[in-house]
């Protein structure tokens, strides 16, 4: 399953271990070194698997990665299988990982994954928000301040958004992001997700933040909150493109009648009227 000398980024379970692959199961059997973000929350998940490891298991967390990376470094060159787990889903994204891929690449050793749960596809799957085009945030900063200045630039963002949060901060972010995105912009709150007590509320966000400010929010969160709408075009906003269009060669009615057809409600005549008129 693992290759010496190979670099194996694992996803574990979110919640249900049910969830962990044969591939993963194989691998915490096989690797000669695992890096576990939590070696506790390691031992429990082998336990709960069935799966006897042999290797040596060493922690790896965000406080040490730059550190330990080097420790990596030296199994991969010995020819060692080293493994990468976090305490939940993927390594790397907003969990420790990144600083072992960039120097294990760098270096010239293969680095490889083996796929599995995420809680972010999982929160947007199961979001009822549009999933076409979305962008992952991470954690919000901690501080109102920090959280509304990092929040403000976000309020024009078209694609759909997902955050992580600590729950005991969720009522405060909710009610952050109503006042910086619009209270009736749509969102969804899901937490524990794949476990038993897992719930996925939807609604604006000023009623997401009713919600959570009116109890106890427990467990992992994820936040999905729906992208900005586009304003409506204008002729008058248009008129640059029409122009910029015919300043490269191109007729400048032929440039007002494409535009229009792309932005219905804005008349071809009008918009090469204008276009005229500014020329």
């Amino acid at each position: 399953m693992l290759e010496p000398g190979v670099l194996t980024l694992a996803a574990t379970p979110i919640g249900n271990p049910l969830d962990a692959s044969v591939r993963l199961m194989r691998a915490l059997g096989e690797a000669d070194l695992i890096a576990a973000e939590d070696t506790r929350r390691l031992a429990r998940l082998v336990r709960e698997l069935e799966v006897e490891t042999s290797g040596r298991i060493l922690s790896y967390h965000e406080h040490n990665e730059a550190e330990r990376t080097g420790v990596l470094l030296e199994a991969l060159a010995k020819g060692q299988r080293v493994l990468i787990v976090t305490d939940a889903g993927m390594p790397v994204v907003s969990d420790p990982g990144f600083e072992a891929v960039r120097a294990a690449a760098e270096a010239g050793f293969r680095v490889t994954v083996i796929p599995g749960p995420s809680a972010v596809l999982t929160a947007l799957a199961a979001s009822g928000i549009a999933p076409d085009h979305f962008t992952f945030e991470g954690f919000p900063p901690r501080r109102e301040g920090r959280k509304a200045t990092a929040l403000e630039p976000l309020a024009g963002e078209q694609r759909t958004m997902i955050f992580f949060e600590s729950p005991r901060r969720t009522a405060a972010t909710l009610a952050a992001m109503a006042e910086a995105f619009g209270a009736d912009r749509r969102a969804a709150v899901a937490r524990e997700l794949t476990k038993t007590h897992e719930e996925i509320v939807r609604g604006t966000l000023a009623e997401l933040a009713a919600w959570a400010a009116d109890g106890d929010v427990l467990g992992e969160v994820v936040l999905v909150v729906a992208g900005a709408v586009p304003a409506a075009a204008t002729a008058e906003s248009l008129v640059a493109q029409v122009l910029a269009r015919a300043a490269a060669g191109e007729r400048l009615k032929d440039a007002a009648k494409e535009l229009a057809k792309a932005h219905p409600g804005v008349g071809a005549s009008e918009l090469y009227d204008l276009a005229l008129k500014q020329r």
